[in-house]
Order: C-alpha cells, then sequence, then structure tokens
C-alpha cells in the first residue's frame, strides 16, 4: 500500500539538514522509493510494528545459532584481548616504570592501526574468504598477547600492541559476516544489536579476569594468558566450522576477486558521487569512537587513582557498568527499529550527558557502579544501533567500498 506523498530531499546541504532536523518530529519515515522504470518518489510510512524477540530467536535454528555464536565469542575475544590493557594501566605503569599517560600510548597504537588492519584484511577476505583469514586473525592475536607478556622493555611493549592493532581490525569484519549470514532477514537488526555488544562482553570477561588474578603488579600477565587463550580459541573453533555461504556462491557465480587496485578504484569512485554522506559517516564515527572510548577505557583506572577504590571494588564496578552496556546496546538497539535510528542515538547521546554528573562526582562503590552501569547503558545503547544504520547510510552501490573506508 502506497503511502502519503513526502516532498523529495531537497539540494545543498544545509536545506537537507533543516528537512532532515524537522524530520525527527515526524513520526513516520520519509523513505525513498523506485520503480521498475527508474523513476524514484518519495512517502511518509509508518515504521514497522516490533515483532516478538523471542519469536525471532526461533527463526534461526541450530545451524543458525551455532554460527552465530561462534562470530559472538570470536568478536568477545578480541574485545577481552584489548580490554586487558585498558583496566590493568595502573599495573603496566608500576611493571614498566612508567607513567599512566605513557602506557595509554600503547591503547592509541592499536586503535590508530586497528583501520589499516581492517582494509587489509578487507582484502584478504574477498579473496580468501571469511573463514581462513578469521583463523589466521584470531590464532595471531593469542600468540601476540603472548609476546605482549614477554616484553621486556617498554619499547618492545609498544610495538608488540602497535601491531596488535593491525590484527584486531581484521577480526570485525569476518566476525560478523558469520554470525549473521545464516540469521533470517527479519531478525538481524536484533541480532546485530546482539551481536555488537560482543564487545561489551569482552570488557566485562576481562574485568572479571582481573578481579579474580587481584591488585598484584605481576598479576597483569595472567589476565594476558587468558586473553591468548581465548583467541586461539575462537581460531581452532572457527576451523570447525564451514566458509561463509555467501563466498562460496559468489565464487561459484564467477565474481572476480577485489584486488588492491580495484579496491581503491570503487573508492575513488564512491568518494566523487557520495563525498558528502562519506564525510558525514566519518564524522559520525570519529564521534562515536570519542563518545565510547573516553567514557570506558580508563574508567577503571579513574576509580583507582581518582576515587581511592582499591582492584577488586573497581573491578566490581567496571563489571556492573558493562552489563549495562550489554543490556542496553541489546534493548535500544532492537527498539530502533521502531523509534527510529536517529530518534534512538540522539535521545540516548542526551540522556547520557545528563548523567555525567551522577558517573563521575560519588565516591563510593556502590554509587559508581550505579551511575556506570546507566551511563554505558545509553552510551553502547546508542551503539547498538550502528551497524544497521551505517549499512542503510551507504549507497546500495558503493556500499562495500563504504564499509571497508
Amino acid at each position: 500500500m502506497a503511502g502519503e506523498p513526502a516532498e523529495p530531499i531537497p539540494r545543498g546541504i544545509w536545506a537537507t539538514a533543516k528537512q532532515s532536523f524537522f524530520d525527527l518530529f515526524i513520526w513516520k519515515q520519509r523513505t525513498e522509493m523506485i520503480n521498475e522504470y527508474g523513476e524514484v518518489r518519495y512517502e511518509w510510512q509508518a515504521p514497522p510494528p516490533l515483532q516478538n524477540p523471542f519469536t525471532l530467536f526461533g527463526t534461526l535454528g541450530m545451524r543458525g545459532w551455532a554460527m552465530f555464536l561462534v562470530g559472538l565469542f570470536s568478536w568477545m575475544a578480541d574485545a577481552f584481548d584489548f580490554h586487558a590493557l585498558s583496566i590493568q594501566t595502573v599495573k603496566l605503569s608500576d611493571y614498566y616504570g612508567e607513567t599512566r599517560t605513557s602506557i595509554s600510548t600503547a591503547i592509541t597504537l592499536t586503535l590508530l592501526l586497528r583501520s589499516v588492519g581492517a582494509a587489509i584484511f578487507g582484502l584478504f577476505a574477498d579473496r580468501y574468504g571469511r573463514k581462513w583469514p578469521l583463523v589466521a586473525n584470531m590464532i595471531i592475536l593469542g600468540v601476540l598477547q603472548i609476546g605482549t607478556i614477554y616484553s621486556g622493555e617498554f619499547q618492545q611493549f609498544l610495538a608488540v600492541r602497535a601491531v596488535f592493532g593491525l590484527f584486531m581490525g581484521g577480526v570485525y569484519g569476518s566476525a560478523i559476516a558469520m554470525a549473521l549470514e545464516n540469521c533470517p532477514v527479519d531478525a538481524r537488526g536484533l541480532m546485530s544489536g546482539i551481536l555488537q555488544q560482543g564487545y561489551s562482553m569482552g570488557y566485562v570477561f576481562a574485568a572479571c579476569a582481573n578481579l579474580g588474578v587481584g591488585g598484584s603488579t605481576n598479576s597483569w600477565k595472567t589476565v594476558f594468558w587468558i586473553g591468548a587463550g581465548l583467541s586461539i580459541a575462537a581460531g581452532l573453533i572457527r576451523i570447525a566450522f564451514p566458509e561463509s555461504q555467501q563466498f562460496i556462491d559468489a565464487k561459484a557465480e564467477g565474481h572476480k576477486h577485489i584486488t588492491p587496485a580495484d579496491f581503491w578504484r570503487d573508492t575513488r569512485i564512491m568518494l566523487a558521487k557520495e563525498w558528502k554522506m562519506v564525510v558525514y559517516c566519518i564524522f559520525l564515527m570519529v564521534w562515536f569512537n570519542f563518545y565510547s572510548h573516553t567514557s570506558q577505557d580508563s574508567y577503571t583506572t579513574f576509580m583507582i587513582t581518582g576515587k581511592g577504590l582499591d582492584n577488586s571494588a573497581a573491578s566490581r564496578a567496571s563489571i556492573i557498568m558493562k552489563v549495562g552496556a550489554c543490556v542496553g546496546g541489546t534493548i535500544l538497539g532492537y527498539l530502533s527499529q521502531f523509534v527510529g535510528r536517529r530518534r534512538t542515538i540522539i535521545a540516548s547521546a542526551l540522556i547520557s550527558m545528563a548523567i555525567i554528573p551522577a558517573w563521575i562526582l560519588p565516591t563510593s562503590e556502590g554509587s559508581l557502579s550505579a551511575s556506570g552501569f546507566f551511563m554505558q547503558f545509553f552510551v553502547q545503547g546508542a551503539w547498538g544501533v550502528i551497524p544497521i544504520h551505517l549499512n542503510e547510510l551507504s549507497p546500495p552501490a558503493f556500499r562495500t567500498p563504504a564499509r571497508r573506508l
């Protein structure tokens, strides 16, 4: 059934921004419709009704659940490896005799090189499939965790973490492909929201490990050994599952592999035609990464050094905080299907901003745990919308190069 006609999207950045702003206050969604003749029209459509999440869970089947859980486990192990460093900054500072600011340089290097790794392994995944690049990724990440343990000098430590960033960047795409490929279309919004929270789950388990090993300086190595075991286990488990069906089908149909030259050609074409959307998405993701990393990476250190909590209390508060992230990302990602992506993101950001005083001013473990829970509920609630939101913003003809960029 056709909806109510809507005005077309105007030309010009400011005109488009004005229209987009006022659309936030209209419950229906402005939708672009293209008929079989290529003619474009716009109409208002009511948001789709929410479906029972348990009904959606039941549509996956045994194979779908197995593939999803392995993809989720790989993403969670990757996050565990990353957060094993960020939640143990104080221990590492004491171990190497460096300032906490110097230790945080390792986090910066990891995040800087993560994007490079994503592009490189995106090409490998297109040429060699989703399976074996992910297997190699996870096993090498485990080896690099062990390499970190045996880094006797601080400069060696930084070098290993920089290389770690390259391989960390290759995990997300392959893990997502494995997890969601076998999900029915109707369930992908819900399952992608859950999958995104694998990152928060990795933080929770890293904080649990940190709590379990205690606060002694050398105990950081035990957490890294656990991370190495998880990553290598994820790689070995992935071997037991078949190649991505999408890759097999594409290969059977004779699709060419994407070469580096093809990648840069597609990227140039995309930038020429869609540069405004690309700039917007880059700024959006810069803000989102600042938004999430500043609210979580050093919070454990903040509670120890700024609030006087011991390692155990700070770890417990961190665990509760990231449980909030897991819950918020799943619930708000699911609700965005009905409320709308932008409304969910904006509302979550505004609420988290209002929580900031309650998040930083208390001094007790209980208060910091509660405010941390709600802060991450809304921070990761906004993040839970991002995978599907970026997919919808990317023009269909350029969706692959847009994601890689």
